[in-house]
């Protein structure tokens, strides 16, 4: 089945062996930091945790997508196609280049903000999030709301915070906020915790 087809399926919570977090944005957005949170996290609650990264050319606001799979003989770092349990998106056309991992029921959360390329090129943000919200059962979050309330740098932990809540994770957020403790400078630790229980209040869950 191609996992297009299946993407307004209900959300099911129920967690096998593995859990497939992708999480893909452009250089600068956090998504890095997001993917050792989530792999800490995970640790802390007594999985085991294989990752990967592909950073390309992200100094210059190219596309960065990383890979965590946690749960017990992981054999591969790397995600198959139509086997992510959940994808954070921290840009609308980075979601639409990682649609086909998602797996039938699986979480989708996106930020609604486009990164404008320095090469603009066609690229239309807006129109990418207008077919997401057409063809898939993706939740949308807003950008501006986001770096409004919490703080530019803030998007990426807001969109781990609102996958949280819609129960992605096999661990909850005391585990989270232990991850942002240990990787975090104590200086941006309260912005960051505040960031993360705002995303987690704006999915209305």
């Amino acid at each position: 089945m191609n996992p297009r087809d299946s993407l307004t399926q209900p959300l099911t919570r129920t967690f096998a062996e593995k859990t497939n977090c992708l999480i893909t944005g452009v250089g600068g957005q956090g998504t890095v930091l997001a993917a050792r949170v989530i792999g800490t996290a995970a640790m802390a609650a007594g999985f085991d945790v294989r990752g990967s990264e592909t950073i390309g050319m992200a100094q210059r606001g190219g596309s960065v997508t990383s890979h965590v799979r946690m749960g017990k003989d992981i054999a591969s770092p790397l995600i198959p196609l139509g086997r992510a349990d959940v994808i954070l998106a921290f840009e609308p056309g980075e979601a639409l280049r990682a649609i086909d991992f998602l797996k039938p029921g699986g979480v989708f959360v996106v930020c609604d903000r486009p990164i404008i390329p320095a090469v603009k090129g066609d690229y239309d943000g807006s129109a990418a999030a207008a077919w997401l919200k057409e063809h898939t059962g993706a939740h949308f979050v807003s950008g501006e709301d986001i770096i409004k309330n919490c703080g530019a740098r803030s998007v990426n932990i807001a969109l781990l915070g609102a996958a949280a809540a819609l129960g992605a994770f096999p661990f909850g957020f005391n585990e989270i906020e232990a991850a942002l403790a240990e990787k975090l400078d104590a200086k941006f630790l309260a912005m960051n915790i505040a960031a993360l229980r705002y995303g987690a209040a704006i999915t209305g869950k």
